[in-house]
């Protein structure tokens, strides 16, 4: 129940959420008192479809995740990662804390054989669809190695969730030209590209993320972080700038009028709650984080970010498909 709403805006988009896919059953964990009296309009099918779970402590966005560990066991938090750890549940979701999610996730998921470090990976729109972006913020400094495993979890993933055999895979880099970039993603380059197993389309700049060229974007958590805000920031900056310059004259508003069915596909296509829930690629289960700042229809979108994954196996078929991966590359390097 974290995130900047909480309760206010989690619970309306679980019961959004429970009416769109008729299979689906959450476990709200929180105070009780808090969430208990959002569901008194719901309907009685709905609410057998709902577990409230108390908890007394929750992790704020400043704790440290190793503080977290260690005080705040009866947190929110650390139940529903441990529900899915046990098993009597199959996915969280969460608008809390990113680094606290991401370390107990480490310790009561566990990581799927041979992951050093999960990595967050995102959609983001394209002129032709979607790529996905990892790094996003969970690994703020990445060697080579690192790199080339975030490439391979996103392989395995977009393989399954976007039925793309060979993901093309680049990497994001200050220039496209070769020989651009400091050692570490030139060394990243070098792996990617003797790599049988990887699609790998050499270096992409940040504009180039939206093109449709590539299918996966790999770098580290510092620069993706900074990537993904500042789209955000842009798509919000081009509907603000759109709204204003459509009302400022009766010519403007009468234009809004004939072109609003563009206007509205437009602005779905870069609205951040159809892209909001990235996924903790790496660990056992599936874990998906909702922005902290995200709408209600953003947070629901999350929701239904982890019943996809759950319903398809995502992170056992993620382990099984670097499990051919890294067999392929062995017997390749012999």
């Amino acid at each position: 129940m974290g995130g900047d709403q909480g309760p206010r805006l989690v619970v309306p988009a679980v019961l959004q959420a429970l009416r769109r896919f008729p299979r689906l059953r959450c476990q709200l964990h929180g105070l009780q008192q808090e969430i208990a009296p959002r569901l008194t309009r719901a309907g009685g099918a709905l609410l057998s479809r709902i577990d409230i779970v108390h908890a007394d402590q929750q992790v704020t966005m400043d704790d440290k995740p190793a503080s977290a560990i260690r005080k705040k066991r009866n947190s929110s938090l650390w139940q529903a990662l441990d529900a899915v750890a046990s098993g009597s549940a199959q996915g969280c979701v969460s608008a809390g804390n990113t680094g606290a999610l991401m370390a107990m996730g480490t310790i009561l998921v566990g990581t799927l054989p041979g992951i050093q470090r999960p990595a967050i990976c995102t959609a983001l729109p394209t002129s032709s669809g979607r790529a996905y972006l990892l790094d996003m913020g969970a690994n703020i400094q990445c060697d080579a190695d690192q790199l080339l495993e975030f490439a391979y979890m996103a392989t395995a993933m977009v393989a399954e969730v976007d039925n793309l055999p060979r993901p093309r895979v680049a990497l994001l880099n200050l220039g496209s030209e070769v020989g651009k970039g400091d050692a570490t993603v030139q060394a990243a380059a070098a792996r990617f590209a003797a790599d049988p197993n990887l699609n790998y389309c050499g270096f992409v700049e940040g504009d180039d993320m939206f093109s449709g060229a590539v299918d996966i974007v790999v770098c580290d958590g510092f620069v993706g972080n900074v990537a993904l805000k500042s789209t955000e920031g842009v798509a919000r900056l081009i509907a603000t700038m759109m709204r204003r310059e459509l009302s400022a004259s009766l010519r403007g508003r009468l234009g809004a009028l004939v072109a609003r069915p563009a206007l509205a596909r437009l602005q779905k296509s870069l609205d951040p709650a159809n892209y909001n829930g990235a996924n903790l690629l790496g660990l056992k289960a599936t874990v998906i984080k909702s922005h902290g700042g995200a709408s209600e229809a953003g947070f629901v979108n999350a929701l239904a970010v982890a019943v996809r994954e759950v319903e398809k196996d995502i992170p056992a078929r993620i382990s099984s498909k670097l499990a051919q991966l890294h067999r392929g590359s062995t017997t390749t390097s012999h």
